[in-house]
């Protein structure tokens, strides 16, 4: 197996996980509703569990988003573009945006993940999420830029192939 093919996969794979996410919200949400205007009760660590399930689906979906060009595109030269051009044009922003960009927000990631650890941060809501799940959660923000940085080396291996191609 190829990395690019490697690449392609785990994004997948991970894109159609984080897609039960979306599921679970759903529920949770519904059963916050009930309890909330029926039984006059609540629990905050679940209002909170489906904020960070929120964010964790954009985050870790992204690089499925990028792998099915799903992402918002202004393209207005792009689409008539030649498959060449466009792979040049694929190739240029990988390089000179994608990559240098997933590099930055990996590396401030870190630090912030790193603080939550590193004060065993809990919530700050009475009843909110218990150690180590912020941690957990913050420590998500270190896989978006790593999964969509993958999948930026899948497509510029991709748009370097589609070149010598032609």
């Amino acid at each position: 197996m190829t990395p690019q093919n490697l690449f392609d996969r785990i994004s997948n794979i991970t894109g159609k996980a984080t897609s039960w996410l979306t599921l679970a919200m759903v529920i949770l949400t519904s059963i916050i509703v009930v309890m909330r205007y029926v039984f006059d009760a609540g629990l905050i660590w679940m209002q909170e569990s489906v904020t960070w399930m929120h964010a964790a689906v954009f985050m870790v979906g992204a690089a499925y988003t990028l792998l099915h060009e799903e992402h918002v595109r202004v393209d207005i030269f792009y689409r008539k573009m030649s498959e060449r051009n466009r792979a040049i044009v694929d190739l240029i922003g990988v390089v000179l945006f994608l990559l240098p960009l997933c590099g930055l927000l990996a590396l401030m990631a870190y630090d912030f993940a790193a603080a939550a650890w590193s004060i065993h941060e809990t919530s700050r809501e009475p009843g909110g999420l218990p150690y180590p799940m912020i941690p957990l959660m913050k420590s998500i923000v270190i896989v978006m830029p790593v999964a969509v940085a993958l999948q930026g080396i899948s497509m510029l291996t991709r748009s370097i192939t589609t070149i010598r191609r032609q």
